[in-house]
């Protein structure tokens, strides 16, 4: 018989992202940081390639990031109002970590299942964040995905961001928001 873990189930069942908006000064010290990481990095990784890795932007780079994004939203032809939400999403911030997906050549280990541990590695991240009473939200948008962005992030060809985990001290306790009917979503396969 299994032993339950009802403190885990509880937090599990409450679990609430914070806006990234939301997240104020301080964030986790680095040590702190490291302990989270620790607990991410336990994500499952199907022939421990360990498809991913942490980049931690912080203090001049956050300030260097939100001018980069501004300027490549102009490039791309985004609208005033969206060049000054990709400031905001560095310029605000109190801490980023970049989890990177990085794939690694293999034979056995498609490309698609190294994508799954990265957004493990996120949500794990995510998950250990809120439990340490910190406020962390997973972000991604086109600063995830656009090549020349990346290329500023310092990132190799193959690798992009599977998440920008935002983690910071909470200033607003968000409201619940509608979770969807399990039963609408869940097919029973036994036969």
């Amino acid at each position: 018989m299994p032993e339950p873990r009802p403190e885990v189930l509880d937090f599990l069942a409450t679990r609430r992202s914070r806006p990234a908006k939301t997240l104020v000064p301080p964030g986790p010290s680095e040590a702190a940081l490291s302990e989270l990481l620790a607990l991410a990095a336990r994500s499952p990784d199907h022939g421990m390639l360990v498809p991913w890795r942490f980049l931690v932007i912080c203090d001049a780079a956050l300030t260097r990031l939100a001018g980069a994004a501004q300027a490549r939203a102009t490039a791309l032809g985004k609208d005033a109002a969206d060049a000054e939400k990709a400031f905001n999403v560095f310029a605000n911030a109190p801490l980023i970590v970049a989890v990177i997906a990085s794939p690694k050549p293999s034979d056995k280990i498609p490309d698609v299942e190294q994508t799954l541990s990265a957004g493990a590695v996120c949500l794990s991240l995510l998950n250990a964040a809120l439990a340490a009473g910190w406020g962390a939200n997973w972000l991604t948008g086109w600063m995830a995905y656009d090549r020349p962005f990346l290329d500023a992030l310092g990132l190799e060809p193959a690798e992009y961001v599977a998440g920008y985990l935002h983690i910071g001290t909470e200033s607003v306790a968000p409201a619940e928001r509608a979770r969807p009917e399990i039963s609408a979503i869940t097919a029973w396969l036994d036969a």
